[in-house]
């Protein structure tokens, strides 16, 4: 069945917006100016105020969804279903998941490549797939757990590309390279405990997504722009500002006054997510939830494409192999190879309808699964 317009300006919508979501916070590493009181000029490297900007963005598809209710209530028929009326602190134990995960990712992103940052992230199929069966009692296909065999090979592959090629792209070294690839996959672990909870006690409410993934957005933003205080105090050895502080919060507003073109990639960060979160949500309405991971796959593509166009990675041949295993994983945990399998056609149906209801199927207040 072909697409329509409407279906194809999506998932357009889906890929672009989201690789400029990376990109852009990559973006922001890569520039340096004075910072406060005249300090030397440094890298910009603030990476929960990147979090915090990404939250504003979320944010912002709250107050997207009291404008088009407001619009839809003046309508002699209103089409729009606003939900159910729901406790907010609902969303709070997702969202400190989402806070945290995200935080972490950006601490990541700082310290190693941005194809690397988006393959690695893969890694939430594995975890995600454990903790529904722990906590959620969900049985696995052997497809899927197969798919996550498959998924561990391909990350492993993609870390050892980044061991033996040293990143010597970046001006950072090997072991900041390293761990930033192990804070990734430890921030996939959070991030499949987010879904867990959502799954467990968010989506049996009728919630619309919008209204979802801004109320999650809400308390990232305020919380983790509370914790910007406590941060500026805590003096941590890994930090790249000059105070040597988990995030100085000051010395980024410095930065960017010296250089207004940091407020670009910023920028970029805050929009894209929140046109992200609408497309991905969008897409897995009127698509499926298999169109979206096949749009994030391709997402993975257009990030490391332009990443080697600019200059800011060097290609390796072992991530290229890694990458593909991580594809083979994921649509097999996915059920992509259902249709191409007669033998399988029983289990269709069922992946059909898990599809919609599974946990990596991009539901209300998946938000995490796509920053």
């Amino acid at each position: 069945m072909a697409w329509t317009k409407y279906q194809l300006l999506l998932a357009a919508m889906m890929l672009i917006t989201g690789s400029i979501n990376t990109l852009s916070a990559k973006w922001a590493d890569y520039f340096s100016a004075p910072g406060c009181k005249d300090s030397p000029e440094h890298a910009f490297s603030h990476p929960f105020v990147q979090a915090v900007g990404m939250f504003l963005g979320e944010l912002s598809c709250l107050v997207v969804f009291h404008i088009a209710l407001c619009h839809d209530r003046r309508r002699p028929e209103p089409k729009m279903n606003p939900g159910q009326t729901f406790n907010p602190l609902l969303f709070l134990p997702p969202a400190m998941c989402d806070m945290t995960a995200t935080s972490i990712m950006y601490v990541a992103l700082n310290m190693t490549s941005a194809s690397s940052f988006q393959m690695l992230r893969g890694a939430v199929i594995i975890f995600t797939g454990m903790l529904s069966v722990a906590f959620l009692g969900r049985r696995l296909l052997a497809s899927q757990w197969f798919g996550i065999l498959i998924t561990i090979i391909g990350l492993l592959l993609v870390g050892l590309a980044d061991f033996t090629n040293g990143n010597q792209h970046t001006s950072r070294n090997l072991s900041d390279v390293i761990t930033g690839d192990l804070l990734i996959i430890m921030a996939q672990i959070i991030a499949a405990m987010q879904m867990v909870l959502e799954e467990k006690f968010v989506y049996k409410h009728d919630v619309h997504p919008l209204r979802a993934v801004g109320t999650e957005g809400l308390f990232g933003f305020v919380i983790l722009s509370l914790l910007l205080i406590p941060m500026y105090f805590i003096p941590v050895g890994f930090s790249n500002n000059p105070r040597q502080v988990l995030e100085d919060a000051l010395d980024a507003f410095c930065q960017i006054g010296h250089e207004p073109k940091i407020i670009l990639p910023l920028l970029g960060n805050t929009i894209s997510i929140a046109f992200f979160n609408f497309a991905g949500i969008s897409v897995t309405k009127e698509m499926s939830a298999t169109t979206r991971m096949v749009l994030d796959s391709l997402r993975t593509v257009v990030i490391w494409a332009v990443s080697l166009a600019v200059g800011w990675e060097v290609f390796h041949p072992l991530q290229v192999v890694g990458f593909i295993i991580l594809l083979v994983g994921a649509a097999l945990y996915n059920g992509l190879h259902r249709p191409l399998l007669p033998w399988c056609a029983s289990w269709q149906e069922q992946g059909d309808t898990a599809e919609r209801e599974g946990l990596l199927s991009g539901g209300p207040g998946s938000v995490n699964e796509q920053s």
